[in-house]
């Protein structure tokens, strides 16, 4: 462009385009990191021998007959003793189970049948469980409970007054649970508190 253009335009107000910087040069030229050498990873020498010896430290050394019996017998008698642990569990809740059912049979048949008078004045002793235990009865409860008349059951640590026939058809349902049922013909000294002593005299008057 001319002087005289140049002038021309920059007295219109145009104005020079600025020039574009050109960028920094580098000082120092990238440098590459040499790559180090590929070496090929050597393998370590086959050691036949080796091989063959560890091969053999690693079979197990065969059982000896002795050895293999002693093992089945032990196998047996483990799984003898488990069927044992399971057969006796199962008699366990085999008996509680029968024991329940013949406890509720118990409780209905005294059920309306038990003769315990509230204000009986006598006491009755007896041996129960390895215990002396008691029962109140009247006079006449007395008499008839040391002649095999009357009975007495256990139902939940109560002791309860009833006929023989009733104490008689509870030891067929539940007999560890008949607590005294006199047998009229057995001696005094099988049962020592249906003695005399015990007893109350005919001709009492209270």
């Amino acid at each position: 462009m001319s002087n005289s253009l140049r002038d021309q335009l920059l007295g219109l107000g145009y104005k020079p385009a600025a020039k574009a910087e050109s960028p920094p040069k580098p000082k120092h030229p990238d440098k590459v990191a040499p790559r180090p050498p590929q070496h090929q990873a050597r393998k370590p020498p086959h050691k036949p021998h080796a091989d063959r010896a560890g091969s053999g430290a690693r079979r197990s050394t065969p059982r000896t007959q002795e050895e293999i019996d002693l093992a089945k017998a032990y196998a047996l008698r483990a799984t003898k003793e488990k069927d044992e642990r399971i057969a006796a569990e199962k008699l366990k809740q085999e008996t509680a189970r029968l024991k329940r059912e013949a406890k509720a049979k118990l409780v209905e048949l005294v059920k309306d049948k038990v003769l315990n008078v509230a204000d009986a004045e006598h006491v009755r002793h007896f041996d129960y469980g390895g215990k002396i235990r008691r029962v109140h009865v009247t006079a006449e409860q007395l008499k008839a409970l040391n002649a095999g008349e009357l009975g007495v059951i256990q139902i939940d640590g109560r002791y309860s007054l009833v006929s023989a026939e009733t104490a008689l058809a509870a030891r067929e349902i539940l007999a560890t649970h008949v607590a005294l049922l006199v047998d009229p013909n057995a001696p005094v000294a099988d049962d020592p508190y249906s003695d005399p002593l015990y007893r109350v005299p005919d001709d009492l008057i209270w």
